[in-house]
């Protein structure tokens, strides 16, 4: 097996998947496999992983088996645009990933520029596939549709309380925030506190000081799921009795790892669990045999591997251009996920996005 390749601090793994050479398509996972994120990572990598693994198993696509190679972008926008270049210089044909949306974005500029399909699993900032080409995809939804959900509830059931809104000033996080913000507004609720906070710390006592300050008993907070533990740890530490609610990247058990009994209550959107749909059934019991849990994106980066291969066998190709074209032409691909469809942009034509709590270490629907 070869060893790992590094390469301008960026790490490209070729998959234990590989087939003879004689035979095979190169495809690519891309996502933060290191850094706060590699909890994500790791769930984009178990569900592409899984995915090549039962394509090929089936005879792989057009007769010719996939060789997954890993990408770690690390969640740095940098990093995946670097990320990029070297997947389009290894030949990869489509690319499932990236995670963050800050991520997702640039490297959707490389892959349109040298022709790789990208579907991603999990960026939700509109402006992915708003502003991209033929190239760019995603099995998610989109933080206007996430944050209308988000916006309409707090609005509807948090009517005179004093509502604070944070963000990290990612395209993710800020991006999340403001819509939730716009949405709550136009239902007639105005937020108290509005305001950034430095993703990457441990020490948010200035934070919480201010939120007590301003009497605050609802925290809505556009960002990932370290700060947004730390945050609610550290608020219910100085005795503030506040609910935290927050969006998709809180679908980790990490959250709870973070913030022990102080999550209970906290509140989050996301997509109807795909772990409990019947289209996910066996392939969940496959993870599980492997004592994996599916939660949160292992299966959107399942599905986003499987589609495309659908999808190339109905073009009889893998040529990017043909196969982008089907996806947006044919439909409803089969998923792990249910039926899915793609709009003209290359969005989901049916999100989903409901409510979950926390309770006593896991999240459920509500």
């Amino acid at each position: 097996m070869m060893k790992p390749l590094l390469l301008a601090g960026t790490v490209l793994l070729p998959c234990a998947l590989a087939a003879p050479a004689m035979a095979q398509i190169q495809i690519a996972s891309a996502g933060p496999l290191t850094g706060s994120n590699a909890t994500f990572g790791a769930q984009m990598k178990e569900g592409a992983e899984q995915a090549v693994a039962d394509i090929n198993a089936h005879g792989g696509v057009l007769g010719k088996q996939l060789v997954l190679t890993e990408g770690d972008d690390a969640c740095d926008p940098k990093q995946a645009v670097s990320i990029a270049n070297q997947l389009a210089d290894k030949g990869v044909v489509f690319v499932d990933g990236h995670f963050c949306s800050s991520s997702s974005i640039p490297a959707s500029k490389v892959y349109l520029e040298q022709g790789v399909l990208q579907i991603s699993p999990a960026s939700t900032n509109p402006a992915f596939t708003d502003n991209g080409g033929w190239n760019t995809f995603r099995v998610c939804g989109r933080d206007d549709q996430q944050g209308q959900v988000a916006g309409e509830y707090i609005a509807a059931h948090f009517k005179g309380q004093h509502i604070a809104i944070l963000h990290d000033n990612t395209a993710y996080g800020k991006g999340l925030a403001d819509e939730t913000k716009k949405f709550m507004n136009k239902a007639g609720l105005e937020e108290t506190l509005y305001t950034a906070y430095v993703p990457g710390e441990r020490d948010y006592s200035a934070l919480v000081s201010r939120l007590k300050a301003a009497d605050i008993t609802v925290i809505y907070l556009g960002g990932y799921q370290t700060e947004a533990g730390l945050i609610v740890r550290q608020a219910k530490e100085q005795g503030m009795k506040v609910t935290l609610i927050s969006g998709d990247a809180l679908v980790t058990s990490e959250f709870w790892q973070i913030t022990g009994a102080t999550g209970e209550g906290t509140m989050m959107t996301f997509a109807s669990d795909p772990r409990k749909r019947p289209a996910a059934a066996a392939v969940v019991k496959e993870f599980q045999a492997k004592n994996i849990d599916p939660e949160g994106y292992v299966l959107y980066s399942y599905a986003a591997v499987q589609i495309w291969a659908e999808a190339a066998q109905k073009a009889g190709t893998v040529d990017p251009k043909k196969v982008a074209a089907e996806l947006k032409a044919g439909g409803p691909w089969e998923s792990v996920l249910g039926p899915i469809g793609f709009d003209a942009k290359g969005d989901v034509t049916k999100p989903d996005y409901v409510f979950y709590v926390w309770h006593d270490g896991s999240y459920h629907e509500m």
